[in-house]
């Protein structure tokens, strides 16, 4: 194709051509309306033009008085828009455009709001009806996986239930047979028995059956937590749920083929209680067990039917196959699990040292530490050497200056979230409740009455929190030992996932300051162990209007003890200057490139051993 050839004269044309198109125009324009708008426009050019920018320029006569108080007149022409184009219209254009592409500062404080806060309704979930059917061998991790899958909907308000049918199994023991003389072995998991592969039939479909009840009645998710081995069974439960229209059928497959952790599982499983071994000695329970999965494995087939739905997790997150996942919450299931793996790890939660505005009694603000927050901050190194020794560990903050200085002796990797930022207190950021009490009686009131709903005018609730911490969480199951340095709403939220407690007692978990939180996911839940430093603080902690109970984790099952003794030359250290290098921050999320850069300390030679 032949380049265009654009000649000074084709140009030409084309300026006059338009010159003469906005001239026409023009002459259809009443004489009145060109007359003010000429005049805005010379009022534009004289109240946006200096003298001193006038001065010399072609079209622009100085009275003779060339003095510094000399006034000016103007004698110029209206600016060319483009094309050529003189016309009053496109002059207003072009300076509106000028006006616009200014640079804009957004205000220090956003502009008040009208009217109580508001209380922020649950999403409607009515719609999201999904059948999870477990499929796997013994002791492959699929209760691990239905339990955590579990956990996780239910902290985003999804109403879910795990239907297992083992425990049905047993419940139905000990209801036909109260003096214990039923048979679980693993000959009653023999496939060529027909009478034993009939009652467990029977089982499944009994347990498949309350799950579909269940969620036409109330649930968004049942997991059916058994073995599913076979096509014929998978078959079974496909045609069931294909006679109810709501609902959609997702299988969810464990596969783990790593020796030391199928003996592990095996392990906990004939330790923790297990009524199938109550009679048995470990040694003896171990040995039928492997025969019980040596049953399942002949006739184990995988999950690869082209045209179900479903995601096989292969050692716990190592690989995640996927297979037509269609929809919103099957493609949030697969992504979760997607994140998850099974190495050995501890989390750790803190709140910041005390603040300034925890002194006064102040919420929200951007407060720095108080003297005592300062001796937090030296030292807790400590008191984190001691819980790690020489694992490697990652610190995470919010962007708030409390956090970012809690942490700034710490010698690990650190990163900053937009996300981790304390709960948005609107317009009663940097009040006292009793300013608030005073100033907005309603909004007190509301905020009381429904705490994890409530949202303060301009600000956040509870469940906003949730929703931004989702990425959080996502990154923490991927992760290995990670310290959060946060705030006490946002530990509150967090402390809530891993620990499994309800909406609305998530906003009453007691999170003190100067102390550390240390969470180690297990099999079937997780430990917790805490650490209170001999710190004075504020009690920031607001009980349930009206409880007289205690709020949750008020007295937390604590396991492990601080290692006091280590920290007392860190805790009487603490009022001497210190000055620490300069170190690179990785920051996350809106905001980050404002921030400055925080220092931490150099990293202890000898770490202190428990």
């Amino acid at each position: 194709m032949p380049d265009r050839d654009f000649t000074p004269a084709k140009h030409s044309s084309l300026r006059q051509a338009v010159s003469q198109m906005e001239s026409l125009r023009l002459s259809s324009t009443p004489p009145e309306t060109s007359k003010e708008s000429s005049a805005a426009s010379s009022t534009n050019i004289s109240e946006t033009s200096s003298p001193a920018e006038h001065r010399g320029r072609p079209g622009v006569a100085a009275d003779e008085d060339n003095g510094p108080n000399a006034a000016m007149k103007i004698e110029m022409p209206a600016p060319t828009p483009f094309y050529g184009a003189t016309g009053p219209a496109l002059t207003d254009l072009d300076t509106t455009t000028r006006l616009s592409r200014k640079n804009s500062r957004a205000p220090t404080r956003a502009p008040s709001v009208t009217g109580i806060g508001m209380t922020v309704q649950k999403p409607d979930y009515s719609e999201a009806k999904i059948v999870v059917a477990m499929v796997g061998l013994p002791a492959r991790g699929k209760s691990f996986l239905s339990n955590k899958l579990m956990r996780y909907l239910q902290w985003l308000e999804y109403k879910v239930k795990v239907f297992n049918v083992g425990q049905l199994r047993r419940r139905k023991a000990r209801d036909d047979y109260p003096e214990g003389t039923v048979d679980h072995s693993a000959s009653y998991f023999n496939h060529s028995d027909p009478d034993a592969k009939a009652v467990r039939e029977s089982l499944a479909e009994e347990s498949l059956e309350s799950l579909i009840k269940w969620l036409k009645r109330e649930g968004n998710v049942g997991i059916l937590d058994a073995t599913n081995t076979t096509k014929e069974r998978r078959a079974k439960i496909e045609a069931r749920v294909s006679l109810e229209p709501n609902l959609h059928l997702l299988f969810l497959e464990s596969v783990c083929d790593e020796p030391a952790v199928i003996a592990a599982n095996i392990a906990l499983k004939v330790s923790s209680g297990d009524p199938d071994y109550k009679d048995m000695t470990k040694e003896a329970a171990e040995i039928d067990f492997r025969k019980r999965i040596a049953q399942y494995e002949s006739v184990y087939e995988p999950v690869s039917e082209p045209h179900l739905s479903y995601c096989k997790v292969v050692n716990v997150g190592r690989t995640v196959h996927i297979n037509r996942i269609n929809g919103y919450l099957e493609s949030r299931v697969a992504f979760y699990l997607m994140n998850l793996h099974l190495k050995p790890r501890a989390i750790f939660l803190s709140r910041h040292g005390e603040s300034m505005y925890n002194v006064q009694g102040k919420i929200g603000g951007d407060a720095e530490l108080s003297p005592r927050g300062q001796m937090y901050a030296k030292a807790l190194p400590s008191l984190i050497l001691d819980a790690v020794g020489d694992s490697p560990l990652n610190v995470w903050t919010s962007t708030m200056r409390r956090t970012i200085q809690t942490a700034q002796h710490l010698p690990y990797p650190k990163k900053t979230w937009k996300s981790l930022d304390e709960l948005d207190g609107g317009v009663c950021d940097g009040m006292t409740y009793e300013e608030i009490e005073e100033r907005y009686p309603e909004d007190y009131a509301a905020r009381d009455s429904d705490k994890y709903d409530y949202r303060y005018r301009g600000g956040e609730s509870y469940r906003d929190v949730v929703v931004r911490l989702e990425p959080v969480i996502m990154e923490l199951e991927r992760q290995e030992n990670i310290l959060v340095i946060g705030h006490q709403a946002i530990i509150r939220c967090l402390y809530a996932y891993f620990l499994g407690y309800p909406q609305d007692q998530l906003p009453y978990i007691s999170v003190p300051l100067h102390t550390l939180i240390k969470i180690t996911p297990k099999a079937y839940g997780c430990d917790e162990e805490r650490f209170s430093l001999p710190i004075p603080a504020v009690d920031t902690h607001r009980p349930r209007p009206g409880s007289r109970r205690p709020s949750p984790a008020t007295t937390p099952r604590v396991i492990g003890t601080p290692q006091l003794a280590s920290l007392s030359q860190a805790i009487a250290d603490s009022g001497k200057e210190f000055v620490p290098p300069a170190t690179a921050r990785e920051y996350f999320g809106e905001g980050a490139d404002s921030l400055a850069t925080p220092a931490v300390s150099p990293v202890h030679d000898t770490p202190k051993k428990a």
